[in-house]
């Protein structure tokens, strides 16, 4: 994609192929978005290679040489944030800030009723990151659920002459199938936009802030729970103590897919 963008002057670091206990492979939703992650459309191999450092390792690098200024966008399981802070326990102080596309916060799950998928990838990552102490901004399924590209939005991406919108017309094929299949409905959720988005202009959507714990086992895996901490509770448990985090609870949908379109069209 960085090539596609024509900008290979970025790194790429290869991340953790299982979760943060070794316990499995991180999962692959290929039936969300394609066996490649980009719509099953065969394009070629990149010409470019990751650097030596695993993506642990890198984000520990970028975080000392530019503390407080990296602000990372997590729209994945986060096995490899996790990593970071068990190489450096004083990562979470030198990250400026953590932006994660995670939860489900008084919603159904996307993976099952309890649990999103990033989430759900690894529990105890999610868990380890949510307890750090750094400046970490949610947003879960229940803000990005309303942020959505319909098939008319499709349609005129295919009709202009933006080259991403040609190539996102693509390997959006797949995608469009999985959510008439699991959702019926003609359209697609933007998650992974509305997580950059509320990285470069956090005023598009509103907050609330809390402590947050992620559920390890059983049924439940993957499970975000928020507390909200107006309450004192009389024991002491897993919950006391935390650091806050913020939690995205309402999104300016429109103006988020009238960037992302316009970007596009004129790219």
């Amino acid at each position: 994609m960085l090539e596609i963008a024509g900008r290979t002057d970025i790194p790429v670091a290869e991340g953790s192929h299982v979760t943060i206990t070794k316990g499995t492979k991180l999962r692959i939703a290929d039936f969300v978005h394609g066996a490649d992650g980009l719509g099953n459309l065969n394009f070629p191999p990149p010409k470019g290679k990751p650097i030596d450092q695993s993506a642990a390792a890198f984000l520990v690098e970028q975080a000392n040489l530019y503390p407080g200024k990296v602000t990372v966008v997590a729209l994945g399981p986060l096995t490899n944030v996790a990593l970071a802070i068990e190489l450096d326990p004083a990562f979470p102080k030198k990250i400026g800030q953590i932006v994660l596309l995670g939860g489900a916060f008084s919603v159904n799950g996307n993976v099952n009723p309890a649990a999103e998928a990033n989430i759900f990838g690894d529990p105890d990552a999610a868990d380890i990151v949510f307890t750090s102490g750094a400046d970490i901004l949610a947003v879960g399924i229940n803000v990005t659920h309303q942020v959505v590209l319909t098939e008319a939005d499709r349609n005129k991406l295919a009709l202009s002459k933006g080259k991403y919108a040609q190539y996102l017309c693509k390997i959006l094929g797949i995608y469009f199938s999985y959510h008439r299949e699991a959702y019926s409905t003609q359209a697609v959720y933007l998650h992974d936009p509305t997580a950059l988005l509320a990285a470069v202009n956090p005023s598009l959507l509103t907050y609330i802030e809390g402590v947050v714990r992620v559920q390890t086992s059983g049924i439940t895996r993957g499970l975000t729970i928020f507390d909200n901490t107006k309450k004192r509770y009389g024991e002491i448990t897993g919950w006391s103590n935390k650091p806050t985090v913020k939690v995205a609870v309402t999104v300016n949908a429109p103006a988020i897919v009238e960037l992302v379109m316009d970007r596009l069209m004129n790219s």
